[in-house]
């Protein structure tokens, strides 16, 4: 890592911990102590099993996509993957740096680079479009609560909505209408001209064509693998709900009574759309704002809330990346250049 992320990544901490410690201006510390003495740690335990098999579920998309690729990828491989990216998810604006991560991760093992960057690009179109079908469900059931709740926070579920539809409308328009695409890219960039010089602007504009015929490429082996993909498809749907059932289970083990499991289902992925939203790593901040904002109705105490928050910012934050940091270290083991098929 570099000095940059080695820097972000003590400053984040410290941010939730400032956050926390902000949080509890007006909070009962006694009786935060005695709400935290009374946990149900079986409960917590199921929350913790939760994010477990979330980051499993997604080394298992990586052993899917790999197996016919690279048969001696190893599940140790699969599984270091998704968890360096986790890490690098958490220490860069909107989560950009996860990407990037993974792609060196699998280049340390051996893997070919193009073949590494067609993985991840599935991984990512199937990613996306199980969030978008799980917010489309989510915003049936849940929009109404955020929209009489908070008026600001319901505009920033549709502004999230719009973005990761507009990522998956794009997607396929490379995938099913290439050379429409170039031409509507290359005219959305001409204004760029007015303000830097030619040359740069060339450039870009031939990174631009370069990454879409790429992404093209790929699409077309995409296209060979609807099989593959549906499989993919199944477990990522598996893998977040796991991830969004972990409100749920905290919850349980404050002791809070009368859950409705599918409404706080819905609204962490509300959560999760919004928090995809803020610049700041992980989402810090709006994350936490969110999340008390729309749990309150089903908290009382302010004490409780304020310790749901944290062990859901714990659960879904800091220890993905505490586990990326153990993945980081750990040595690949390289595959065979000789068995990919």
């Amino acid at each position: 890592m570099s000095r940059k992320n080695w820097i972000v990544l003590i400053l984040m901490p410290v941010a939730g911990a400032g956050i926390f410690a902000f949080s509890l201006r007006n909070t009962d510390l006694h009786q935060l102590s005695i709400d935290l003495a009374n946990l149900n740690w079986g409960w917590i335990g199921v929350a913790v099993l939760c994010i477990c098999l979330y980051l499993g579920l997604e080394g298992v998309v990586t052993k899917l996509f790999m197996a016919d690729r690279y048969p001696d990828f190893s599940w140790k491989n699969a599984m270091r993957v998704p968890l360096v990216e986790q890490l690098f998810n958490g220490i860069t604006p909107f989560s950009t740096g996860g990407q990037p991560a993974q792609l060196v991760a699998m280049l340390q093992a051996g893997v070919d680079g193009g073949r590494a960057s067609s993985v991840l690009l599935m991984k990512f179109v199937v990613f996306q479009g199980m969030i978008v079908i799980n917010f489309i469900i989510s915003m049936l059931i849940g929009f109404h609560y955020i929209a009489t709740k908070l008026q600001a926070l319901s505009l920033l579920v549709v502004f999230g909505f719009v973005i990761h539809l507009s990522v998956i409308v794009a997607l396929l328009l490379v995938m099913y209408w290439h050379s429409f695409t170039k031409r509507a890219t290359n005219l959305l960039l001409r204004p760029v001209r007015w303000f830097v010089k030619e040359d740069r602007y060339q450039n870009w504009q031939r990174v631009l064509d370069e990454r879409i015929d790429s992404f093209y490429q790929e699409s077309l082996k995409m296209r060979q693998e609807y099989g593959k993909l549906a499989k993919v498809s199944v477990v990522t749907l598996v893998q977040l709900a796991f991830y969004y059932l972990i409100p749920y289970f905290i919850l349980l083990a404050l002791g809070v009574q009368n859950l409705n499991v599918v409404m706080i289902v819905s609204l962490n992925v509300l959560i999760f759309m919004i928090t995809s939203l803020f610049p700041i790593p992980g989402g810090t901040g709006g994350a936490e704002y969110s999340f008390t904002v729309l749990f309150a109705s089903f908290i009382t105490s302010n004490a409780k809330l304020v310790l749901a928050m944290l062990l859901w910012r714990i659960l879904t934050y800091y220890f993905g990346m505490f586990a990326g940091m153990v993945a980081l270290v750990l040595k690949p083991d390289p595959v065979k250049p000789g068995e990919t098929l």
